[in-house]
C-alpha cells in the first residue's frame, strides 16, 4: 500500500507534469498554423493601425477617392444611391469606419484595412488549416495577409507606397481563398459544412460589395465545384443560396443595387473591352508566374491523369488573366499562387496513399512540392513584408508633406525615387491653392464639384458634399464623350464649380459639360490655377441677403 506521503509526493509529480504540458501545448498553439495565421494578421493590423496616418508616394488621385466617399458617409450619403460609383460599397465603407473610429482622415484607410485583415482570420483558418498541410496552411495564410495588407499596388515597387486600388487586393484574396476550397476536407480535421458554407459566404459578399468582377469569379467557381464534386455539393449550394438571401437582406437597407448594376454597365461601355495588346502586356509581365504555375500543373497531372485537376489548373490562369486585365496593375495574378498551393497539396495526398502509388510516373520526393510551393510564395512574402514595415516607419516619423488642406494633416505624401513627377507636383499645389480659393469666397462653401478626376475639398475642408454627383471622373475608363451623366443629373445639387486649368483629365471634362456650365453657372473667380463658378440662382439669392 502507499504511505500518505507518497500520496501526497505522487499528487504534487501528476500536478507538476500537468503544469508543463499546458506551456507545451501553449507553444504548439502559437508555433502551429492557426497561430502563425492569427499572429501575422494581428501584426498586421497593429502595423497597418496604430500610425494614424496615410503615406503616399503613388495615385493620390485614387487614394483621394476613398476619403471623399468616407466623407461623404459621415454625411449620411449612400453609395450608388446618393452618388455614382461602379465600385461596391464596401470600398467607401471601409474608410468610413477607419474615420469614424479615428476622427482622422489619415488614418482612415490603414484602419479600415486593419478591419479587414481580421475580418479575414475566421474564414483563412477555417479553409487553410482544413485543407492544407501546416507548413503550406501557414505559408499561405501570410502570404495572402500580406497581400491585403501591404499598402502598395500590386507589382509595385515598395518606394511608392499607397493604398490607391486596395479593393482589387481585397478581391484577390477572397478569390484565392475560394480556389482552395477545390480541395475536399481532411479527415483528421473533421469536416464541417456550416463552416465552409459561411466562410464561402463571406468571401463571396465581401467580393460582390467590393468589386463585383472578383464576386462572379467566385461564383463561377463554386458552380463549377457543384459540378465536379459530388462531396461538396451540400455546403457550396448552401453558400450559394445563403448569399443570395444576404444580398436580398442588403438590398432593404442599401437600396443602391440597380443603380450599381448600370454604373457597373456605364463603366463597361467605356472600358469593357481590351485590345490584344493589352491581353500580351500582361503575359508579358506575368510570364515567370505563368511558367512557374505550368510546372506545378505538368508535374500533379501527370500523377493524376484528372481532368478535375486539368481544370481547375485552366481555371486558376483563365479567371487571372481576364480580371488583371480589367485592373489598373500588371503583375499579381494571385490565383497563380493559389492554384499551386492546392495542385502541391494534392501531390502530397496521392503519394501517402494508395491512389499515388497506382498512378506512377513522374513522382517527386513526399514534401519537395510543398516546398517548391512554399518557395514560390517567398518573394511576394518578402516584398510586403517590406513594403509594410517601410510604410509603419514612415508613418510613425510623419514623413513627407500634408496635402495643405485643413482636414488633410495625416495625409502625407513622400517624393518617390527620383523625385515627384512635375505633373503631380503641380497637381498637389493646385490642391493648396483650390483650398485657399475656396475659404476666401464671400460666399460659405459648400457643395463644391470639381470639374477634374476627384473633389478633394470636400473632405479637406470639411464642407457638405453635393448629391447625385460621381465619386470619380477617368477618362476612357467610366467616362467618355458617348458615355456620361447628363450634366442636369450631375449638377443638380452642386452650388460650386472648381475648374482646374492643368487637371488629371479636367480639359476633356470641359469640353463634355464646358456649355452647360457657361448656361446655368457663372464665374465668380479665375486664377492663374482656377477657375471657380457659382450657380447663378445660388449668387443672386446670396446679393439679396
Amino acid at each position: 500500500m502507499t504511505e500518505p506521503g507518497n500520496h501526497a509526493a505522487f499528487a504534487a509529480i501528476v500536478k507538476g507534469a500537468g503544469a508543463s504540458k499546458r506551456p507545451a501545448a501553449t507553444i504548439r498553439r502559437v508555433l502551429s498554423a492557426e497561430g502563425a495565421i492569427i499572429f501575422s494578421a494581428l501584426a498586421c493590423a497593429v502595423m497597418l493601425a496604430l500610425p494614424g496616418r496615410t503615406i503616399n508616394a503613388a495615385f493620390i488621385n485614387d487614394v483621394l477617392i476613398f476619403i471623399d466617399g468616407a466623407h461623404r458617409i459621415t454625411f449620411g450619403q449612400v453609395p450608388n444611391r446618393d452618388f455614382h460609383t461602379a465600385l461596391g460599397p464596401l470600398v467607401f465603407y471601409l474608410p468610413a469606419a477607419g474615420y469614424l473610429l479615428s476622427g482622422n482622415f489619415g488614418a482612415a484607410i490603414p484602419l479600415g484595412m486593419a478591419i479587414v485583415v481580421v475580418a479575414f482570420i475566421p474564414a483563412m483558418i477555417r479553409i487553410l488549416v482544413s485543407r492544407l498541410s501546416p507548413s503550406l496552411a501557414a505559408a499561405l495564410g501570410i502570404f495572402l495577409i500580406l497581400i491585403l495588407a501591404a499598402p502598395i499596388n500590386l507589382g509595385s515597387s515598395i518606394w511608392y507606397p499607397s493604398f490607391a486600388m486596395f479593393y482589387n487586393r481585397i478581391g484577390w484574396v477572397a478569390l484565392g481563398l475560394l480556389l482552395v476550397m477545390y480541395l475536399t476536407p481532411q479527415l483528421q480535421r473533421g469536416r464541417n459544412d456550416a463552416a465552409d458554407a459561411l466562410a464561402a459566404v463571406f468571401l463571396l459578399l465581401v467580393s460582390f460589395y467590393t468589386k463585383a468582377t472578383f464576386g462572379l469569379a467566385g461564383t463561377a467557381f463554386l458552380l463549377i465545384v457543384i459540378l465536379l464534386d459530388r462531396q461538396q455539393r451540400r455546403w457550396t449550394v448552401t453558400a450559394l443560396l445563403l448569399t443570395g438571401l444576404a444580398m436580398i437582406a442588403i438590398e432593404f437597407v442599401w437600396r443602391g443595387t440597380a443603380q450599381h448594376i448600370e454604373d457597373l454597365r456605364a463603366a463597361a461601355r467605356v472600358s469593357g473591352g481590351h485590345d490584344v495588346g493589352s491581353i500580351l502586356k500582361n503575359l508579358r509581365e506575368n510570364l515567370s508566374d505563368l511558367v512557374v504555375f505550368a510546372a506545378f500543373v505538368l508535374v500533379v497531372i501527370w500523377q493524376t491523369r484528372s481532368f478535375r485537376d486539368l481544370f481547375f489548373s485552366g481555371f486558376c490562369i483563365g479567371s487571372g488573366l481576364a480580371i488583371i486585365n480589367q485592373n489598373a496593375h500588371s503583375w499579381g495574378i494571385i490565383t497563380l499562387y493559389c492554384g499551386a498551393v492546392v495542385l502541391a497539396q494534392r501531390a502530397v495526398w496521392l503519394q501517402q496513399g494508395d491512389e499515388g502509388r497506382r498512378a506512377g510516373g513522374l513522382a517527386l520526393p513526399a514534401g519537395a512540392l510543398s516546398a517548391l510551393a512554399a518557395l514560390f510564395l517567398s518573394p511576394p512574402i518578402v516584398h510586403h513584408a517590406a513594403a509594410l514595415i517601410l510604410h509603419t516607419s514612415l508613418a510613425a516619423d510623419k514623413a513627407g508633406q500634408s496635402l495643405g488642406l485643413p482636414h488633410f494633416d495625416d495625409v502625407r505624401e513622400i517624393d518617390p525615387p527620383g523625385g515627384e513627377p512635375d505633373f503631380i507636383r503641380r497637381y498637389l499645389d493646385d490642391i493648396v491653392t483650390g483650398g485657399a480659393l475656396l475659404q476666401a469666397l464671400p460666399v460659405p462653401a459648400e457643395r463644391v464639384f470639381v470639374l477634374d478626376f476627384v473633389n478633394p475639398f470636400s473632405a479637406g475642408l470639411g464642407i457638405r458634399p453635393p448629391a447625385g454627383d460621381t465619386a470619380w471622373f477617368h477618362w476612357n475608363r467610366n467616362i467618355n464623350e458617348k458615355a456620361y451623366i447628363p450634366p442636369e443629373v450631375l449638377f443638380a445639387d452642386v452650388k460650386i464649380v472648381m475648374v482646374p486649368k492643368t487637371g488629371i483629365n479636367s480639359l476633356p471634362l470641359q469640353e463634355l459639360y464646358g456649355p452647360f456650365l457657361s448656361a446655368r453657372f457663372e464665374v465668380v473667380q479665375k486664377t492663374s490655377e482656377w477657375t471657380v463658378y457659382q450657380w447663378r440662382q445660388a449668387k443672386a439669392q446670396s446679393e439679396v441677403q
